[in-house]
């Protein structure tokens, strides 16, 4: 969906507005004018460092353009996903950003539907919901039943609650992209 010029601006963007948070200062960054930056998609800001999760918080579905979802998710990772303590400046260069640019929700009819390393899941009920990216599975090595196991887990439900029909199961794709950065010895 994004080229690598737009991926490497965007990941430029998300560092510099944790580092803009840190130091109390305004966004350094020009913001492009760049048609695609203005569209809508829901979107994650995932930090690690030596491969360990560090924050991740987004929008599941496109309510805030591009460019606004990713500053805005970039510090809610940082300082405000409450698995974890505020990121601190002395980590930065350590932290490896990932961005994930999310498809259109799309409900699961039948889990033959589902593909491991192209789709996310979230699972929903009237009092939870869990969500996946589609790396996450990729990263664990896991196979479908335990992707939808996990996901039910993660939204603090029974591990097979997707075959309830009181639970909403949804998939979605991702553009996913990260940073090379350099690894704490």
């Amino acid at each position: 969906m994004l080229d690598i010029k737009q991926q490497e601006y965007l990941l430029a963007l998300a560092r510099d507005s944790i580092c803009a948070e840190l130091e109390d200062r305004e966004i350094t960054l020009e913001i492009l004018d760049d048609e695609i930056f203005q569209q809508k998609f829901g979107a994650f800001v995932t930090l690690k460092i030596d491969d360990e999760l560090r924050g991740c918080i987004g929008y599941v579905e496109g309510v805030k353009s591009i460019i606004d979802t990713i500053i805005e998710m970039a510090k809610a990772a940082a300082f405000e996903d409450p698995r974890f303590l505020v990121v601190r400046k002395d980590e930065m260069e350590y932290i490896q950003i990932e961005i994930s640019i999310l498809s259109p929700l799309k409900e699961v009819e039948s889990i033959d539907e589902i593909e491991i390393g192209r789709d996310g899941l979230i699972i929903r009920n009237h009092y939870s919901s869990g969500l996946l990216l589609p790396q996450v599975a990729i990263e664990w090595d896991w196979d479908k039943n335990e992707f939808l196991e996990q996901t039910c887990q993660k939204a603090g439900l029974d591990k097979e609650a997707w075959k309830s029909k009181g639970n909403k199961l949804l998939r979605f794709s991702a553009d996913f992209f990260s940073e090379k950065i350099k690894k704490r010895i």
